[in-house]
């Protein structure tokens, strides 16, 4: 348990996933449960940086089907993004971590703009990055985000974290009993099949950048520290077939 396989990371958690069961806003509960499974990862000297969804406090697919225009309702969602990433920054700092939030939209009063080359010289110094905001503009989702970040900060893996569902299958194993899990399967195959790992235009700019991709279930205690160390958990996206 010394020898971290993945020495950066990059760690993508829903807006959902920090609900809990309630239909929105924060758990508590639940944020100091990803404060602490990102604190055991932490310990082991790994460089973590986080991007969060906002899913939790606004919906924005829901306004826009009402008739609000796209990009208003997107920004919206970047917004919602920020109070997360401030809420899981102070979970963390009650655990003696130290923290940065980074923000793609410019709020001096409240996180650091995000600056690569700031964000890359907080993790050499063992600080744990949140970044929020997206990508700073409407249409990208924070899959988008996630892989976008994590390719400008060299992670070496995206750990995506899916709520209720421990890999990528071959169809929706909750309406699907005979759905098939896949420990490993390339970025062409997700593609082509339509499988859920995340957006398609996300899962492409991994692809043309080699982004090695972990889809794991986040709720069971330890599975990011076991991804981390090596462990097979959940399905590894990858451009090496499964059979090499």
């Amino acid at each position: 348990m010394n020898n971290p396989q993945y020495r950066r990371i990059l760690l993508k958690l829903s807006g959902e996933a920090l609900a809990g069961d309630q239909t929105h806003a924060i758990d508590p509960d639940v944020l100091d449960y990803y404060a602490h499974e990102i604190e055991r990862v932490h310990r082991h000297g790994v460089e973590i940086a986080v991007v969060l969804g906002g899913g939790n406090i606004w919906r924005g697919s829901q306004a826009i089907a009402r008739g609000m225009d796209a990009a208003q309702s997107h920004y919206m969602g970047m917004l919602s993004t920020i109070i997360n990433a401030l809420a899981l920054q102070d979970a963390l700092e009650r655990r003696g971590i130290f923290t940065r939030a980074m923000t793609a939209i410019q709020m001096n009063e409240v996180a650091e703009p995000y600056i690569r080359r700031r964000a890359t010289r907080h993790l050499e110094k063992g600080r744990v990055i949140i970044l929020a905001a997206g990508t700073g503009n409407p249409y990208f989702t924070t899959d988008s985000a996630a892989a976008l970040r994590a390719a400008e900060i060299h992670a070496e893996v995206i750990l995506m974290a899916k709520n209720g569902v421990d890999g990528v299958y071959s169809a929706d194993p909750r309406r699907d009993p005979q759905a098939q899990r896949f420990e490993h399967i390339t970025y062409m195959d997700a593609l082509s099949r339509g499988l859920t790992v995340m957006d398609s235009t996300a899962l492409t700019f991994c692809m043309d950048n080699n982004l090695p991709i972990i889809v794991f279930n986040p709720m069971q205690s330890g599975n990011i520290e076991r991804i981390v160390m090596g462990e097979n958990v959940g399905t590894l996206v990858s451009s090496v077939p499964p059979q090499a």
